[in-house]
């Protein structure tokens, strides 16, 4: 059998390294039209702030040793330019321009992203890179060597973010442009506030619901124009707005494409040409929440996806079940991590769901090491998981892997409190936060508590703030009436039994407790979700109005 597989990196060498493992007797042509097929893009940001020293350290797997390894045979600098599916052919221009053809029995279509070409005035400007590929991160490392002292990102998605944290760490002036009224668009934009305020703590101008429109130079300066007239001037700009499928084989072969452009793709992770697979950046795949296709441009769903291609090219039979699109990103000192639909696409969907707050220590609060974690997690009235959103300092990955996990395995959000953690005062509590997030959800469900939200509480209604004064007097919902926990019972006479009253304290907790006395006592009452610290967060970094629409709102 003879596999042709088009692009290298994750999907293209994952198929090929897989493959040769169950059959030693293919014949394997793995075809790239750069330099190198197996690097590790995740950590080009972080080469250019001196975090990876050595420069060889990216280089995964070179060419010369994966021909070795594995037998197969590795063309880089060939390109393929056209499949004839009826004939089974390809046609590969090489380096020096000369096209010949190659027949297969099995293609693989591992084609990848590339940065979207946004036709911006002056983005050809030399000073203007892009950050996709070692060539790349040369040339943006050869610029500060050179003298550069300012730079500007355009754009504040996961790369976008990475290349700005470590333009600063290498000691440059950064401007992030973020578009929207908020950075990394898989956060909704009040759990994206704590990375705002990190980014500020870090030295970054970070400017939100800016609309850029190019590049223009005078002499030595660059600078990033506004559409509101405004500029900002630098001596390297990155442009990191997102990225499109390298998907023109796929559409000048025929084959079936989503909406924006993605290959799509079955279970077995065929084409509409059996013949034919794909895998990784390129294609559409199933969301198990919403159903709907997705592409998620991540390295760990472009692993798992090689792997099966491999395994139904040799003739077993794998299947995809979806992707929940876990990530994570260090911003600084923190880390924000998400899994499943984020709010807005929920409401864009609409998707009826539920929403709770919490802010628990990621570990033993008696331990010098506990950290507050910043949680928000969405889940629909039977229960199923939707979504989730951590930001923190610490043990943020472990907690969004294990709702991953959940979701994969059909778990129920009260489902969470019964799972069972290692336990050590340095690693995580008794009760972990994921058990808490069951326990409130399932509190939710069953009605011991009415969330009410910070944006949204109602008009009429009574805050009771059940903190202490002293906490109170640091501040304190304007309006609210205090009356600290302690104390509540003996004072219920004090309270209008003919109001809704939103308990709140500064997380969550004692304003449950709290909603459990006034709620047996006859009260109508509701628990502010995530509790005045939820509050804070919201009035200092508002969700923004704007033409972007970036929380999903009905305008």
């Amino acid at each position: 059998m003879k596999v042709i597989i088009v692009g290298g990196v994750a999907a293209g060498a994952g198929t090929a390294s897989r493959l040769r493992r169950l059959d030693e007797s293919a014949q394997i042509i793995l075809l790239e039209r750069g330099k190198y097929i197996s690097f590790a893009n995740c950590g080009l940001p972080y080469h250019i702030g001196g975090v990876i020293e050595d420069r060889s350290d990216l280089l995964v797997m070179p060419e010369a040793k994966f021909r070795a390894w594995f037998n197969v045979d590795v063309r880089t600098g060939n390109e393929a330019t056209a499949i004839h599916r009826d004939a089974k052919t390809l046609d590969i221009r090489r380096a020096d321009g000369t096209i010949y053809t190659e027949s297969y029995d099995r293609l693989v279509l591992a084609t990848g992203s590339s940065p979207l070409d946004t036709k911006f005035p002056g983005a050809s400007d030399p000073g203007v890179f892009r950050l996709w590929t070692i060539p790349d991160m040369d040339g943006i490392n050869a610029a500060i060597e050179a003298g550069a002292k300012r730079a500007v990102v355009v754009g504040g998605g996961f790369i976008g973010l990475e290349t700005a944290e470590n333009l600063k760490r290498r000691g440059l002036m950064v401007t992030v442009i973020q578009h929207s009224g908020h950075v990394l668009p898989t956060l909704d934009c009040e759990m994206a506030a704590y990375l705002h305020n990190e980014l500020a703590a870090l030295g970054i101008d970070l400017r939100l619901n800016a609309e850029f429109s190019g590049f223009s130079r005078s002499g030595s300066t660059l600078t990033a124009e506004l559409k509101d007239g405004s500029g900002v001037e630098c001596d390297i700009a990155i442009l990191s707005v997102g990225v499109k499928p390298n998907s023109e084989l796929a559409r000048a072969a025929g084959l079936e494409l989503a909406e924006r452009g993605h290959i799509v793709v079955n279970d077995r992770l065929e084409t509409s040409d059996p013949a034919i697979f794909a895998a990784g950046d390129a294609v559409a795949v199933i969301d198990p929440v919403s159903s709907s296709r997705v592409a998620v441009p991540l390295a760990g769903p472009a692993n798992k996806q090689a792997r099966i291609v491999a395994d139904n090219i040799a003739g077993r039979d794998s299947r995809y079940r979806g992707t929940y699109g876990a990530s994570v990103i260090k911003v600084g000192n923190i880390a924000a991590a998400t899994v499943g639909l984020n709010e807005s696409r929920l409401k864009q969907l609409g998707i009826v769901y539920h929403k709770i707050y919490t802010h628990p220590a990621s570990n033993a609060g008696y331990y010098p090491t506990s950290a507050q974690l910043h949680i928000k997690f969405m889940f629909a009235p039977d229960g199923k998981i939707l979504g989730s959103q951590i930001v923190g300092p610490s043990k943020v990955a472990k907690r969004i892997d294990t709702i991953a996990c959940a979701m994969e395995c059909g778990r129920t959000a009260p489902e969470l409190a019964e799972l069972e953690f290692a336990y050590s005062p340095p690693y995580s509590s008794a009760k972990d936060p994921v058990n808490f997030l069951g326990m409130i959800a399932q509190n939710v469900l069953n009605g011991d508590t009415t969330p009410v939200y910070a944006d949204a509480i109602p008009a009429d209604a009574v805050v009771l703030d059940v903190r202490q004064d002293a906490e109170n007097r640091l501040g304190s919902i304007p309006g609210a009436v205090n009356i600290p926990l302690g104390e509540l019972r003996r004072r219920l006479n004090e309270l209008d039994r003919g109001r809704l009253i939103v308990v709140c304290c500064q997380v969550g907790l004692r304003g449950y407790l709290a909603e459990r006395i006034l709620k047996q006592n006859g009260f109508n009452a509701a628990n502010l979700s995530g509790g005045y610290l939820t509050w804070r967060t919201l009035q200092t970094a508002p969700c923004p109005r704007s033409p972007f629409n970036c929380c999903g709102d009905k305008r």
